[in-house]
């Protein structure tokens, strides 16, 4: 099965090694290259990609408008965002709008083809650095975040792992013999008792628990 790839990024030189660097994998292959944020949103939506790489400083759109438009048009596929900024207020605005990866550009030669074969089973993936920077945040107010993940149930863990991992309510079901509504509850109960409002708050919420890397 062919993995299909959207590029974006404003620098031809950079697009052009890393789509070298990923069609090295056989199955891969890059069905579109943008060069700026509102081309990336309509490439996306005429080719439908399993995963979207956007880099975030683009022109006329960036790669944080960008994400939220995809995901919001585009739901299914998976956004790896590339950029310079090793700064946690980055990965929570790219995480907020819809990506589940955030690759510094300084570590992509050794992290590119982890973190888009991660990215494509819908797990998310941080550079190192950044998963640092993320943890090391959020260890100081531990207290009111360790309290509100210990009031869910284990059925409730079950569902919240299942969702940062980017598993759809039929996948879920299906994986805990459970019926879709009753997924649906739960889910809802998760975000409730967390105070979140999205997939890609769980997944933020999951990597500072260290349920998912």
């Amino acid at each position: 099965m062919v993995l299909r790839i959207l590029l974006a990024d404003d620098h031809t030189l950079v697009r052009q090694g890393l789509r070298r660097m990923l069609e090295e994998q056989p199955a891969w292959r890059v069905v579109a290259e943008a060069g700026d944020g509102r081309e990336a949103v309509r490439l996306a939506e005429e080719h439908n990609p399993d995963v979207a790489i956007l880099d975030v400083a683009m022109p006329l759109l960036n790669g944080v408008e960008a994400t939220r438009q995809i995901a919001r048009r585009a739901p299914a596929i998976r956004i790896l965002v590339l950029s310079m900024h090793a700064d946690e207020a980055y990965v929570t605005q790219i995480l907020k709008a819809g990506a589940i990866g955030y690759l510094l550009k300084d570590s992509a030669d050794a992290d590119l083809m982890r973190a888009v074969a991660a990215v494509a089973q819908g797990k998310s993936f941080f550079s190192p650095t950044v998963a640092r920077l993320i943890l090391d945040d959020y260890v100081r107010p531990r207290g009111e975040l360790t309290d509100r993940y210990d009031s869910l149930s284990e059925r409730e863990r079950e569902i919240f792992q299942l969702i940062a991992e980017g598993k759809a309510n039929k996948e879920m079901a299906a994986l805990l013999s459970i019926s879709v509504s009753t997924v649906e509850t739960h889910r809802a109960r998760v975000m409730e008792k967390l105070d979140i409002h999205s997939a890609a708050e769980i997944v933020l919420y999951a990597v500072r628990r260290g349920v998912v890397r």
